[in-house]
């Protein structure tokens, strides 16, 4: 193949590290041609060169796992196949627990590993001490053996996939300097360099820590920000042969053997951002100045698990930098906006693990529009345009580093840079005692403490300082009136002359309803997979208010343009204009009747309706929906006059027992009514008939995305079902992820946990599979929860175990 320069190609990847090499490859076993593959420098020569190479079967999500387990499988072949080393070794690797919350978590993680196919074992300090002779084993309270995990030399690896890419056809051109991406029309058109312009179908940004200001030149977020990244190498110990690696995450340290020396790695609490000003392009196989006085503290932890540290020489002391996000997850996907920019990017540290797999994703998700699985949670469209903010990015990393080893909590919050996106109510609810929490950026009420407590989390596996005030919400929604503010929802305003007719196409339920109708609607893909879970506000004949999880807004605008061809349509995102309180509880009635004087029965405004209202002294849409299974009202009030309503509502309140409520309590209520959360119980690799929602799709309106997959499932039948479940025992509680087990076999896992106070136990929901099953077939059957190793007898349903029947919402 020739290697003159280019002037066209179907796609050109920017970087030349492991996930730009791993993405050139995998495009390559596509069968795609005219792949070319830019570096600044050398291959290898930013961040992969340094890394330690960990290999770690198991991850956080199924998801995740099973990319890990693809990427161990991949560079296991990658030497045959290209004749590349690639340095793996399969030395399994040991994680010790210190506390008990630890051993819990890591208990819990085994159960995870086991519904996953992961193998792995709790062994005793013995057993420890067994595999690794050095290490004290003194306070371990447990400890996990995972014997497929292993060890690669990054390099090698990065070099492998680019020859494989070779061999595949695609082209790799180091020193090439990258200036820019050219765009026209919101598609990608090609790449300027150095060398000369390449036009270009798809551009993917690989660039690592460059990455953030790459996409900056094209108005692309990507928001990350580098941090020094510390480990130290011995000099060599007489008789250190090859060892498990030795994870103690309650010390913030990692231990590898390597070459008959040993690694010690740390994720610090507190790390240094770093880079804040730029990064220079001439950076390569470069390091950064030592800090012992930064490091001391996880040496001396270490001294005290290996004594042989303290006469040890120290070969090599490293301080490189590597790129981190504020969410500890990195970027896939396409740029919400820009059309064929993509990018696989922000590694976090576990770039090595990831990229075989995220490399495979990408080129698959490339090459069919869709994405293979569920990838949200590493979505790129989940980054919020602020986010970019570069004292945000270095207030935020400093945290998100050494959060990798922290005890992951249920419910645990950051803590650093919050604050940035407010409620117009979030003082007036911080008086009153609300305890916050964020997502996307929104810092939302999730629980109000009563006068004279702690206004902060106490966090715990077991029932965490917050639950009674959670109880004591839950069941005012439940038997009176509760109020919530949901501002932090997406709001999309869907207008112009063909509006009906491109959502009839996007949304799976009816769309051409009276204006004053509210539709609850599904966004499909061509699986039948759910991209989108939202409610549709017809507020005229060419006018619709699509209101969408805060989280999700950005995929939902993305996906909402993507699929907008030629139709006169105009999509706004009006999130910021309105404020939401939402007025819930069987008197709900009572209190709104006592603000308006409006007419709010049946009659006038049946469940599934809006109307426009007066209110204290201003104005609102009064939406009778619920996402807490009780009568209620979602109001829609202008931002400037949601101080008032509020005020409103709370005096008028006082005497029919008002109470505030948080996002804990909105959360425990909609899982005893089995409401679907999206992201969880349903995700773009879930089928919508396989999630319970085909109430929610009208095949007979005709055509629309994804409605041949649905003809396609009710031809085939169900290969399983979302079932409900209820611990009979009153006292453990259930998150997420926990093994399902089925006449005493492992089927599934729970999506989506919650206690119900009203119930007076711990739900769940999660998928039980169903092929050539009945209904009665599925709950004929006898079911298990397993949490941190030990089971508890569950009641299933595939109805809401709570009002099955709906009555309450429609009282």
């Amino acid at each position: 193949m020739s290697n003159q320069f280019p002037t066209t190609a179907r796609v050109v990847i920017i970087g030349g590290g492991v996930i730009g090499s791993s993405i050139a490859y995998h495009l390559a076993q596509l069968g795609w041609k005219d792949i070319v593959l830019l570096e600044r420098k050398q291959l290898t020569c930013g961040t992969t060169w340094h890394a330690a190479g960990l290999l770690t079967t198991l991850r956080d999500t199924e998801a995740q796992t099973k990319l890990a387990k693809y990427t161990q499988d991949l560079y296991r072949r990658l030497e045959t196949e290209t004749g590349q080393a690639t340095g793996i070794i399969n030395c399994g690797s040991i994680q010790l627990a210190m506390t008990d919350d630890k051993a819990h978590e890591m208990r819990r993680g085994r159960a995870m590993a086991r519904c996953f196919g992961v193998e792995n074992r709790e062994i005793s300090p013995a057993e420890v001490k067994e595999m690794w002779p050095l290490a004290d084993v003194s306070n371990v309270q447990a400890a996990f053996h995972f014997p497929h995990d292993g060890r690669v030399n990054p390099a090698d690896v990065a070099q492998a996939l680019a020859r494989g890419a070779r061999m595949g056809g695609a082209r790799i051109f180091e020193q090439t300097k990258v200036l820019g991406i050219e765009q026209r029309n919101g598609q990608v058109t090609g790449v300027r360099t150095d060398r000369g312009d390449i036009q270009a179908e798809f551009v993917v940004n690989c660039a690592g820590m460059w990455a953030r200001e790459l996409g900056r030149q094209n108005g692309v977020t990507i928001p990350l920000h580098a941090c020094e990244h510390f480990y130290l190498i011995t000099e060599p110990i007489p008789g250190l042969s090859r060892l498990p690696v030795l994870r103690v995450p309650d010390e913030c340290a990692y231990y590898k053997e390597d070459a008959g020396k040993m690694m010690l790695g740390a994720f610090e609490p507190v790390a240094k951002p770093w880079g804040m000003d730029g990064i220079s392009e001439s950076f390569c196989f470069d390091q950064l100045p030592e800090d012992m006085e930064h490091f001391a503290p996880i040496l001396e932890m270490g001294v005290n698990r290996m004594p042989m540290l303290e006469t040890a020489g120290i070969h090599t002391f490293f301080n490189g930098p590597e790129s981190f996000t504020p969410d500890d997850r990195y970027y896939l996907g396409e740029a919400p906006e820009l059309s064929g920019y993509w990018m696989a990017t922000g590694y976090n540290s576990i770039g090595i693990v990831s990229s075989g797999g995220a490399g495979m994703a990408l080129a698959q998700w490339i090459n069919d529009g869709e994405a293979p699985f569920d990838l949200w949670e590493v979505d790129i469209r989940r980054a919020q345009p602020f986010q970019k903010n570069r004292l945000y990015l270095k207030e935020r990393v400093s945290e998100t580093l050494g959060l990798l080893y922290a005890d992951h909590f249920p419910y645990r919050q950051v803590a650093t840079a919050r604050g940035v996106r407010r409620s117009p109510l979030h003082e007036h609810l911080k008086a009153r005692g609300a305890v916050f929490g964020e997502v996307a950026g929104w810092e939302r009420a999730n629980w109000f403490a009563q006068d004279g407590q702690e206004r902060q989390y106490r966090y715990s596996w077991k029932r965490q300082n917050w639950f009674a005030n959670q109880r004591d919400e839950h069941l005012a929604v439940r038997n009176g009136v509760g109020l919530f503010d949901m501002t932090s929802f997406g709001k999309i305003r869907v207008e112009g002359r063909d509006a009906l007719r491109f959502l009839q196409r996007v949304c799976a339920n009816q769309m051409d309803v009276e204006p004053g109708r509210i539709v609850y609607t599904q966004m499909l893909n061509g699986r039948g997979g759910i991209e989108s879970d939202l409610t549709v506000s017809r507020l005229s004949e060419t006018a619709f208010l699509l209101v969408v999880p805060g989280a999700t807004l950005r995929r939902d605008l993305a996906w909402l343009r993507k699929h907008l061809d030629d139709q006169f349509v105009v999509i706004t995102d009006v999130t910021a204009a309105e404020s939401v309180l939402c007025l819930m509880g069987p008197r709900s009635r009572d209190l709104i009747q006592k603000l308006s004087p409006n007419d709010f029965s049946n009659d006038a405004n049946p469940f599934g309706t809006f109307q426009e209202i007066e209110i204290g002294m201003g104005l609102a849409r009064a939406h009778r929906v619920t996402y807490v299974g009780e009568l209620g009202w979602e109001l829609y009030v202008s931002t400037d006059q949601a101080a008032h309503v509020f005020e409103a509502i709370e005096h008028a309140g006082a005497d029919v027992g008002l109470k505030l409520c948080g996002l804990h309590a909105l959360d425990s209520c909609r899982i005893e009514k089995a409401f679907r959360h999206f992201g969880h119980d349903i995700t773009d690799e879930d089928h919508v008939l396989e999630a319970g929602l085909g109430f929610a799709v009208k095949t007979a309106k005709g055509d629309f995305l994804g409605r041949d997959a649905v003809l396609r499932k009710q031809d085939a039948g169900l290969s399983r079902r979302l079932v409900q479940f209820r611990l009979k025992d009153p006292e453990p509680l259930l998150f997420h992820n926990e093994a399902i087990l089925r006449d005493g076999k492992i089927v599934g896992t729970i999506t989506s946990g919650n206690y119900g106070h009203h119930l007076g136990g711990a739900i769940g929901l999660g998928y039980v599979p169903c092929a050539g099953q009945s209904e009665p077939d599925v709950l004929a059957s006898s079911y298990e929860i397993e949490i941190a190793g030990e089971r508890f007898a569950a009641e299933a349903s595939l109805r809401p175990i709570y009002d099955p029947r709906a009555e309450r919402v429609r009282m």
